[in-house]
């Protein structure tokens, strides 16, 4: 097996799973939010910063969002993801997260391919570093101010400058 993650993930013991999960487990495309089931606003994210943004929902008793992991970026399944975003009928917030730049990362195929796919989708907003040419501030610091101020912009009401809409 190849793992590709960063080390952080290696040692988190959140990121633990059982032996069942790989010898009778398959791979989940789509991993719901089991935690919350009265959302009014839905996070989809993928990778590490699923465990950074429950880690802050935990921490700040945040009860009324939602966080669904996208594992498979493509091809996106319309049928998994509709299915797990059914759980949340009443919601009109949702917002794609990742620490990556706005023009970077997931966000530029998913901002097209979520609305097509997902109707209820078409109003999805982004939540990300501003757009830059490079892919990381180049700065351990920077990058930890950064990353606190994109994963407590996932919680905050929308604002004009964080969450841009897809179109």
């Amino acid at each position: 097996m190849v793992v590709f993650t960063p080390k952080s993930m290696l040692r988190n013991k959140a990121a633990v799973s059982s032996v069942a999960d790989f010898t009778a487990g398959k791979f989940q495309m789509v991993i719901p939010d089991a935690a919350t089931a009265d959302a009014r606003t839905v996070l989809l994210t993928s990778g590490k910063l699923y465990y950074e943004l429950d880690n802050y929902r935990s921490s700040h008793h945040v009860t009324d969002t939602a966080i669904i992991r996208l594992e498979q970026l493509y091809p996106v399944s319309r049928r998994t993801l509709g299915r797990v975003l059914d759980a949340y009928p009443d919601v009109t917030d949702f917002r794609w997260v990742q620490e990556e730049p706005a023009n970077q990362g997931a966000w530029p195929f998913l901002a097209r391919a979520l609305p097509e796919l997902i109707p209820g989708l078409d109003g999805i907003t982004r939540v990300s570093r501003r757009a830059m040419a490079a892919p990381s501030a180049g700065s351990a610091r920077v990058h930890e101010v950064e990353q606190a101020a994109v994963v407590g912009a996932a919680f905050e009401p929308p604002q004009p400058a964080q969450l841009t809409p897809h179109h």
